[in-house]
Protein backbone atom coordinates (compact mmCIF):
# COMPACT_ATOMS: atom_id res chain seq x y z
CA UNK A 1 0.00 0.00 0.00
CA UNK A 2 1.60 3.32 -1.50
CA UNK A 3 1.68 5.54 1.88
CA UNK A 4 0.29 9.27 1.06
CA UNK A 5 2.31 11.01 3.09
CA UNK A 6 5.03 10.07 0.66
CA UNK A 7 4.42 13.26 -1.67
CA UNK A 8 6.46 16.63 -1.76
CA UNK A 9 3.27 17.99 0.06
CA UNK A 10 4.13 17.03 3.62
CA UNK A 11 8.13 17.35 3.47
CA UNK A 12 9.12 19.10 6.15
CA UNK A 13 9.57 22.89 4.44
CA UNK A 14 5.79 22.41 3.21
CA UNK A 15 4.95 20.98 7.31
CA UNK A 16 6.93 23.92 8.45
CA UNK A 17 5.16 26.31 6.62
CA UNK A 18 1.48 24.92 7.39
CA UNK A 19 2.39 24.52 11.42
CA UNK A 20 3.59 28.51 11.14
CA UNK A 21 0.33 29.63 9.09
CA UNK A 22 -2.04 28.10 11.41
CA UNK A 23 -3.33 30.75 14.18
CA UNK A 24 -2.20 30.79 17.43
CA UNK A 25 -5.24 30.35 19.32
CA UNK A 26 -3.62 30.97 22.84
CA UNK A 27 -1.29 33.79 24.61
CA UNK A 28 -2.10 37.28 26.11
CA UNK A 29 1.45 38.53 25.77
CA UNK A 30 1.50 37.16 21.87
CA UNK A 31 -1.70 39.60 21.44
CA UNK A 32 0.02 42.58 23.32
CA UNK A 33 3.11 41.83 20.62
CA UNK A 34 5.38 42.49 23.67
CA UNK A 35 8.07 39.88 22.74
CA UNK A 36 8.87 40.23 19.14
CA UNK A 37 10.62 37.27 17.64
CA UNK A 38 14.25 38.01 16.63
CA UNK A 39 15.20 34.81 14.70
CA UNK A 40 19.27 34.03 15.12
CA UNK A 41 21.06 31.40 13.49
CA UNK A 42 22.59 29.36 16.71
CA UNK A 43 21.47 27.62 19.73
CA UNK A 44 23.60 30.49 21.75
CA UNK A 45 23.06 34.03 21.86
CA UNK A 46 25.21 36.57 23.42
CA UNK A 47 23.63 39.91 25.35
CA UNK A 48 25.75 43.00 25.69
CA UNK A 49 25.56 44.94 28.42
CA UNK A 50 27.06 49.15 28.11
CA UNK A 51 26.95 51.24 31.13
CA UNK A 52 26.73 54.55 29.87
CA UNK A 53 26.49 57.63 31.73
CA UNK A 54 26.21 60.87 31.47
CA UNK A 55 27.78 63.15 34.18
CA UNK A 56 27.33 67.25 34.74
CA UNK A 57 31.19 68.97 33.43
CA UNK A 58 32.80 71.17 35.32
CA UNK A 59 33.57 74.61 34.53
CA UNK A 60 37.33 74.98 34.66
CA UNK A 61 39.65 78.09 34.52
CA UNK A 62 41.04 78.93 31.07
CA UNK A 63 44.26 77.53 29.95
CA UNK A 64 43.72 74.75 32.41
CA UNK A 65 43.07 70.53 31.63
CA UNK A 66 40.05 69.64 30.18
CA UNK A 67 37.59 66.99 31.60
CA UNK A 68 38.37 63.53 30.07
CA UNK A 69 35.68 61.62 28.77
CA UNK A 70 35.40 57.69 30.30
CA UNK A 71 34.53 54.51 28.05
CA UNK A 72 31.21 52.86 28.67
CA UNK A 73 31.80 49.65 30.43
CA UNK A 74 30.96 46.35 28.71
CA UNK A 75 29.87 42.94 29.73
CA UNK A 76 28.84 39.84 27.75
CA UNK A 77 26.41 37.43 29.03
CA UNK A 78 25.67 34.30 26.96
CA UNK A 79 22.15 32.26 26.93
CA UNK A 80 21.08 29.16 25.41
CA UNK A 81 17.73 28.39 23.67
CA UNK A 82 16.05 25.91 25.53
CA UNK A 83 14.94 23.10 22.76
CA UNK A 84 11.09 22.03 23.03
CA UNK A 85 10.38 18.77 20.85
CA UNK A 86 7.16 17.41 20.74
CA UNK A 87 6.09 14.27 19.05
CA UNK A 88 2.44 12.80 17.74
CA UNK A 89 1.69 10.01 15.51
CA UNK A 90 -1.58 9.93 12.75
CA UNK A 91 -2.52 5.82 12.41
CA UNK A 92 -3.90 4.46 9.75
CA UNK A 93 -7.42 4.33 11.27
CA UNK A 94 -7.56 8.14 10.83
CA UNK A 95 -7.74 7.75 6.88
CA UNK A 96 -9.36 4.59 6.99
CA UNK A 97 -11.85 4.53 4.60
CA UNK A 98 -10.69 7.48 2.20
CA UNK A 99 -8.47 5.96 0.08
CA UNK A 100 -9.59 5.45 -3.03
CA UNK A 101 -8.34 4.46 -6.40
CA UNK A 102 -8.09 7.57 -8.65
CA UNK A 103 -9.40 9.89 -5.90
CA UNK A 104 -9.02 13.27 -6.62
CA UNK A 105 -10.07 14.03 -2.51
CA UNK A 106 -7.34 11.59 -1.02
CA UNK A 107 -4.85 14.20 -0.27
CA UNK A 108 -7.04 17.20 0.62
CA UNK A 109 -8.70 14.34 3.24
CA UNK A 110 -4.94 13.59 4.66
CA UNK A 111 -4.12 16.76 4.77
CA UNK A 112 -7.20 18.16 6.56
CA UNK A 113 -6.43 14.67 9.56
CA UNK A 114 -2.73 16.21 9.35
CA UNK A 115 -4.07 19.83 10.03
CA UNK A 116 -5.80 18.79 12.45
CA UNK A 117 -2.88 17.09 14.24
CA UNK A 118 -0.48 20.10 13.61
CA UNK A 119 -3.19 22.66 15.32
CA UNK A 120 -3.27 20.80 18.32
CA UNK A 121 0.88 20.75 18.15
CA UNK A 122 1.11 24.46 17.72
CA UNK A 123 -1.67 25.15 20.50
CA UNK A 124 0.58 23.09 22.88
CA UNK A 125 4.26 25.22 22.00
CA UNK A 126 1.87 28.20 21.77
CA UNK A 127 0.87 27.80 25.57
CA UNK A 128 4.41 26.72 25.92
CA UNK A 129 5.48 30.33 25.03
CA UNK A 130 3.17 32.17 26.86
CA UNK A 131 4.85 30.18 29.98
CA UNK A 132 8.18 31.04 29.20
CA UNK A 133 6.99 34.54 28.36
CA UNK A 134 5.57 35.20 31.56
CA UNK A 135 8.82 33.94 33.28
CA UNK A 136 10.72 36.84 31.84
CA UNK A 137 8.35 39.20 32.28
CA UNK A 138 8.77 38.38 36.68
CA UNK A 139 12.45 37.88 35.60
CA UNK A 140 12.73 34.05 36.10
CA UNK A 141 12.13 32.04 33.03
CA UNK A 142 10.61 28.38 33.95
CA UNK A 143 10.21 24.87 32.93
CA UNK A 144 7.41 23.44 32.50
CA UNK A 145 8.05 21.45 36.15
CA UNK A 146 8.48 24.74 37.69
CA UNK A 147 12.39 24.63 37.66
CA UNK A 148 14.22 27.96 36.89
CA UNK A 149 15.71 28.07 33.61
CA UNK A 150 17.30 31.57 33.47
CA UNK A 151 16.81 34.01 36.42
CA UNK A 152 17.55 37.07 34.87
CA UNK A 153 18.14 38.85 38.32
CA UNK A 154 20.94 36.40 39.04
CA UNK A 155 22.36 36.77 35.31
CA UNK A 156 22.09 40.59 35.33
CA UNK A 157 23.64 41.08 39.07
CA UNK A 158 20.71 43.33 40.11
CA UNK A 159 17.69 43.05 42.64
CA UNK A 160 13.86 42.22 42.28
CA UNK A 161 11.71 45.74 42.92
CA UNK A 162 8.49 44.30 44.63
CA UNK A 163 6.09 46.59 46.05
CA UNK A 164 3.86 45.95 48.74
CA UNK A 165 0.26 47.75 47.76
CA UNK A 166 -1.35 46.51 51.11
CA UNK A 167 -4.96 46.32 49.98
CA UNK A 168 -6.16 44.48 53.02
CA UNK A 169 -5.58 48.17 54.67
CA UNK A 170 -8.90 50.60 53.78
CA UNK A 171 -6.66 53.74 54.65
CA UNK A 172 -3.66 52.54 52.68
CA UNK A 173 -2.85 55.04 49.58
CA UNK A 174 -2.94 52.68 47.09
CA UNK A 175 -2.35 55.77 43.98
CA UNK A 176 1.34 56.73 46.13
CA UNK A 177 2.29 52.77 45.83
CA UNK A 178 1.33 53.39 42.06
CA UNK A 179 4.06 56.16 41.83
CA UNK A 180 6.23 54.22 42.97
CA UNK A 181 6.28 51.77 40.84
CA UNK A 182 6.20 54.56 37.58
CA UNK A 183 9.58 56.02 39.22
CA UNK A 184 11.35 53.06 39.56
CA UNK A 185 10.51 52.37 35.74
CA UNK A 186 11.58 55.27 34.93
CA UNK A 187 15.34 55.33 36.70
CA UNK A 188 15.85 52.32 35.27
CA UNK A 189 14.89 52.50 31.58
CA UNK A 190 18.33 53.62 31.09
CA UNK A 191 18.42 55.24 27.48
CA UNK A 192 14.82 53.44 26.95
CA UNK A 193 11.69 54.49 26.68
CA UNK A 194 7.74 53.93 27.20
CA UNK A 195 4.67 54.52 26.38
CA UNK A 196 2.71 53.59 29.62
CA UNK A 197 3.08 50.52 32.16
CA UNK A 198 0.91 47.70 32.24
CA UNK A 199 0.30 45.47 34.87
CA UNK A 200 -0.45 41.65 34.69
CA UNK A 201 -2.39 40.79 38.18
CA UNK A 202 -3.78 37.33 39.32
CA UNK A 203 -7.38 37.29 39.96
CA UNK A 204 -6.98 37.95 44.03
CA UNK A 205 -4.69 40.99 43.40
CA UNK A 206 -7.39 42.41 40.84
CA UNK A 207 -10.33 41.90 43.02
CA UNK A 208 -8.90 43.38 46.43
CA UNK A 209 -7.40 46.89 44.18
CA UNK A 210 -10.42 47.55 42.63
CA UNK A 211 -13.09 46.71 45.66
CA UNK A 212 -10.23 48.84 48.04
CA UNK A 213 -12.27 51.90 49.16
CA UNK A 214 -10.00 55.07 47.96
CA UNK A 215 -9.96 53.03 44.28
CA UNK A 216 -13.56 52.79 44.92
CA UNK A 217 -14.04 56.01 45.52
CA UNK A 218 -12.18 57.54 42.77
CA UNK A 219 -13.97 55.96 40.29
CA UNK A 220 -17.68 56.43 41.45
CA UNK A 221 -18.54 59.23 39.42
CA UNK A 222 -16.05 58.25 36.54
CA UNK A 223 -18.12 57.50 33.49
CA UNK A 224 -21.06 57.56 34.84
CA UNK A 225 -20.34 54.90 37.42
CA UNK A 226 -19.23 52.12 35.01
CA UNK A 227 -16.71 51.03 37.56
CA UNK A 228 -19.34 50.07 39.63
CA UNK A 229 -21.18 48.74 36.75
CA UNK A 230 -19.19 47.36 33.88
CA UNK A 231 -16.74 44.68 33.40
CA UNK A 232 -13.29 46.48 33.81
CA UNK A 233 -10.94 43.19 34.27
CA UNK A 234 -9.40 43.87 30.71
CA UNK A 235 -9.05 47.33 30.77
CA UNK A 236 -8.23 49.60 33.87
CA UNK A 237 -6.27 52.31 34.74
CA UNK A 238 -5.49 53.67 38.13
CA UNK A 239 -2.34 56.38 39.48
CA UNK A 240 -0.86 56.07 36.00
CA UNK A 241 -1.05 52.40 35.45
CA UNK A 242 -3.25 50.11 33.29
CA UNK A 243 -3.85 47.22 35.18
CA UNK A 244 -5.37 43.64 33.76
CA UNK A 245 -6.49 40.42 35.30
CA UNK A 246 -4.66 37.56 34.08
CA UNK A 247 -5.68 33.89 34.61
CA UNK A 248 -2.91 31.98 32.34
CA UNK A 249 -2.23 28.83 33.63
CA UNK A 250 -1.89 25.05 32.42
CA UNK A 251 -1.16 21.46 33.28
CA UNK A 252 2.51 19.86 33.15
CA UNK A 253 2.83 16.58 31.68
CA UNK A 254 2.26 14.88 35.18
CA UNK A 255 -0.85 16.94 35.56
CA UNK A 256 -0.51 19.32 38.24
CA UNK A 257 -1.92 22.82 37.09
CA UNK A 258 0.37 25.59 37.43
CA UNK A 259 -0.76 29.32 37.69
CA UNK A 260 1.44 31.84 35.58
CA UNK A 261 0.74 34.58 38.05
CA UNK A 262 0.98 33.23 41.94
CA UNK A 263 -2.52 34.26 44.00
CA UNK A 264 -2.43 37.99 45.25
CA UNK A 265 0.39 38.98 43.09
CA UNK A 266 0.28 41.19 40.08
CA UNK A 267 3.18 42.29 37.54
CA UNK A 268 4.17 45.39 35.54
CA UNK A 269 6.30 46.69 33.03
CA UNK A 270 6.90 48.93 30.52
CA UNK A 271 5.24 48.99 26.99
CA UNK A 272 6.32 50.71 23.65
CA UNK A 273 9.65 50.36 24.74
CA UNK A 274 12.36 49.47 21.34
CA UNK A 275 14.66 46.66 22.85
CA UNK A 276 13.95 45.37 26.06
CA UNK A 277 11.40 42.72 25.39
CA UNK A 278 12.15 40.10 22.39
CA UNK A 279 11.78 36.41 22.05
CA UNK A 280 15.27 34.85 20.40
CA UNK A 281 14.26 32.01 17.78
CA UNK A 282 16.65 29.24 17.26
CA UNK A 283 16.95 27.10 13.89
CA UNK A 284 16.08 23.35 14.78
CA UNK A 285 18.63 20.43 14.84
CA UNK A 286 17.73 19.05 11.46
CA UNK A 287 20.34 19.17 8.78
CA UNK A 288 18.68 21.31 6.06
CA UNK A 289 18.04 23.83 8.77
CA UNK A 290 22.09 24.19 10.03
CA UNK A 291 23.18 27.68 9.66
CA UNK A 292 19.47 29.55 8.74
CA UNK A 293 17.66 31.58 10.54
CA UNK A 294 15.34 30.02 12.75
CA UNK A 295 11.51 29.59 12.72
CA UNK A 296 8.89 29.87 15.48
CA UNK A 297 7.98 25.92 14.51
CA UNK A 298 9.23 23.65 12.92
CA UNK A 299 7.33 20.13 11.91
CA UNK A 300 8.40 16.72 10.32
CA UNK A 301 7.15 13.58 9.53
CA UNK A 302 8.39 9.74 8.53
CA UNK A 303 6.58 6.30 8.56
CA UNK A 304 6.42 4.17 11.18
CA UNK A 305 8.21 0.71 10.77
CA UNK A 306 5.91 -1.68 8.86
CA UNK A 307 3.84 1.20 7.79
CA UNK A 308 1.82 1.45 10.72
CA UNK A 309 1.45 5.10 10.87
CA UNK A 310 3.50 8.01 10.63
CA UNK A 311 5.59 9.83 13.17
CA UNK A 312 5.00 13.81 13.30
CA UNK A 313 7.73 16.02 15.28
CA UNK A 314 7.66 19.27 15.81
CA UNK A 315 10.12 21.61 18.06
CA UNK A 316 10.76 25.44 19.32
CA UNK A 317 13.71 26.98 20.12
CA UNK A 318 12.44 29.99 21.96
CA UNK A 319 14.10 31.99 23.99
CA UNK A 320 11.89 34.96 25.55
CA UNK A 321 14.26 37.63 26.84
CA UNK A 322 13.73 40.85 28.72
CA UNK A 323 17.65 42.98 28.78
CA UNK A 324 16.53 45.66 31.26
CA UNK A 325 15.53 43.23 34.22
CA UNK A 326 15.48 46.39 36.46
CA UNK A 327 12.48 47.25 35.01
CA UNK A 328 9.92 44.71 35.96
CA UNK A 329 8.62 45.12 39.27
CA UNK A 330 6.59 42.82 41.65
CA UNK A 331 3.35 43.80 43.39
CA UNK A 332 2.14 42.14 46.25
CA UNK A 333 -1.46 42.10 47.78
CA UNK A 334 -0.51 41.87 51.43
Amino acid sequence: MQNPFNNPGFSMAALTLAINLLPNRYGRLDQMNLFPFKPVRSRQILVEERNGTLNLLPTLPVGSPSSLGLRDKRKLRSFVVPHIPHDDVVLPEEVQGIRAFGSETEMETVATVLASHLERMRNKHALTLEHLRMGALKGAILDSDGSEIYNLYNEFEIGQKTVSFGLNTESTDVRKNCLEVLRHVDDNLRGEFMTGIHCLCSPEFFEKLVGHAKVNKAYEYYAQGAMLRDDVRQAFSFGGLTFEEYRGQASDIDGNVRRFIAAGEAHAFPLGTVDTFGTYIAPADFNETVNTLGQVLYAKQEPRKFERGTDLHTQSNPLPMCHRPGVLVKLTMA
